[in-house]
């Protein structure tokens, strides 16, 4: 019997088996709780087919978060198939390649939006979306993932700024959603070698800090650190945190040189 045992658990974000997302679904589902996915447009296929290396193998659903007509089918299909929710996990960010430029002032506003509603806004309207659902589950939680965005990263540059949006968003859906019982948090998580972390110029530079500052130490290639706490952050044993940021990063942000 695990710690999310009978609990009904949507995951956004898998796009492969070494994604964070992939890591907190498969971690969710050992300690009990009945899973479903999302993906949307080609990469439904993608993520149906990782989806198969799980047990038991979840559906997937769609979900563009730049399509405001998909919430209101996410509310619909999840409510045919469970009838509620106890927990949902936001892992969804994107930042066109001028947002991850060298130079920042690459990036027009239309990069800039893109990176800022998909990565941080989209919180809100899945939030708004699944509300009903998660009134109706047992100390229901949302989790977002999150890089620390209190530092300017080398090559981050925009979508840090996402980032920090999102950590601010998260507060005040603490805010908003409190009085429905539902807890909303942020995972601040070290760098993972992941298909996205690739996709940062300045990822190696993060490596090699990261497990030389960590008083943890890090591993890069291990994602289960991270999967683990969105798994407690999911369970009833923090009924009383939200708002709340919660790093996983082997304490590398507590320290300084």
């Amino acid at each position: 019997m695990g710690i999310l045992d009978q609990k009904k658990i949507l995951i956004t974000g898998v796009l492969n088996d070494q994604s964070l997302a992939f890591a907190a679904a498969a971690q969710a589902q050992a300690e009990g709780a009945e899973i479903l996915l999302t993906g949307f447009g080609r990469g439904m296929s993608i993520t149906a087919r990782v989806a198969r290396k799980l047990d038991p193998v979840p559906e997937v659903l769609e979900l563009d978060v730049s399509n405001p007509a998909h919430f209101d089918s996410l509310h619909d299909q999840i409510a045919t198939r469970f009838g509620r929710l106890d927990g949902v996990l936001h892992s969804i960010g994107f930042a066109p390649a001028p947002c991850l430029d060298p130079d920042m002032f690459v990036a027009q506003w239309e990069d800039v939006a893109t990176a800022v509603q998909v990565s941080a806004y989209s919180l809100a309207p899945l939030i708004k979306a699944l509300l009903p659902l998660l009134t109706k589950g047992t100390c229901p939680s949302v989790v977002g993932l999150d890089f620390d965005a209190t530092q300017a990263w080398p090559g981050y540059n925009w979508m840090g700024i996402a980032k920090a949006a999102l950590e601010s968003l998260s507060r005040y859906m603490a805010r908003e959603v409190g009085k429905y019982g539902v807890r909303v948090n942020l995972i601040s998580a070290g760098p993972v070698r992941t298909i996205a972390a690739k996709s940062v110029g300045g990822f190696s530079e993060f490596e090699t800090i990261w497990a030389q500052r960590a008083p943890l130490g890090w591993q890069v290639t291990d994602p289960k650190p991270v999967a683990r706490s969105i798994v407690a952050l999911m369970s009833d044993y923090f009924p009383a945190t939200t708002g709340e940021i919660i790093h996983v990063d082997g304490g590398f942000h507590a320290v300084g040189a």
